[in-house]
């Protein structure tokens, strides 16, 4: 069998095309930061509320994104970065079995007071998220939908929507994933303080 190398020359094109995908990224996050943190904060504090007096925090997404809820939930559940006692959170499974869907789920699993987080990377998804939505409302939940066009026409004044749009959803869920994280650590200070 004959050795493998690696290449000897790659395209310049290439190399500016993959570097593009950093700059994108960057550039998307210094945006977010700007627009989204004090909201981000507000999604933290109602969390830490709604734990602290009790309730729950069920996460949920369709498609690759259930990836990032079952993530956020088990973050929440066991520790992001700093020990602590477990938090009562749970991600609801996008497609489930026995013909028992999503809505009929949260109806069952959700409580007045609980928080409902959607986690939806595609544009133009809105409409498929309604019945969840309204299933939520209906049992009295808050809602923080983590989202990449607007559900503004959905979500009530209590809930949150936090928005990044983006003309690629590589840089969406890229995004995304850091809100994860920007949140599970400020729900952590809020309930431990700093570290540092």
């Amino acid at each position: 069998m004959a050795a493998r190398s690696l290449p000897s020359m790659i395209s310049p094109m290439l190399e500016q095309r993959v570097q593009q995908h950093f700059f994108e990224s960057a550039d998307l996050l210094y945006q977010v930061a700007e627009q989204l943190g004090r909201p981000l904060a507000f999604a933290a504090q109602m969390i830490t509320d709604a734990l602290t007096g009790g309730h729950r925090v069920l996460t949920v997404a369709q498609g690759h994104a259930a990836l990032d809820a079952d993530y956020l939930a088990a973050r929440l559940a066991g520790r992001f970065e700093q020990d602590r006692p477990g938090l009562a959170a749970w991600s609801l499974p996008a497609q489930t079995r026995a013909g028992v869907d999503l809505s009929r789920l949260l109806q069952a699993q959700g409580h007045p007071g609980d928080v409902l987080i959607v986690i939806e990377p595609e544009a133009s998804r809105a409409a498929a998220w309604a019945e969840v939505l309204a299933t939520a409302h209906g049992q009295e939940m808050f809602v923080v939908a983590l989202t990449a066009d607007d559900w503004r026409g959905q979500l009530q004044d209590t809930d949150l929507q936090l928005r990044v749009s983006a003309p690629r959803a590589a840089r969406v869920v890229e995004t995304q994933r850091v809100l994860v994280h920007a949140l599970c650590d400020a729900i952590d200070q809020l309930l431990l303080g700093s570290e540092e």
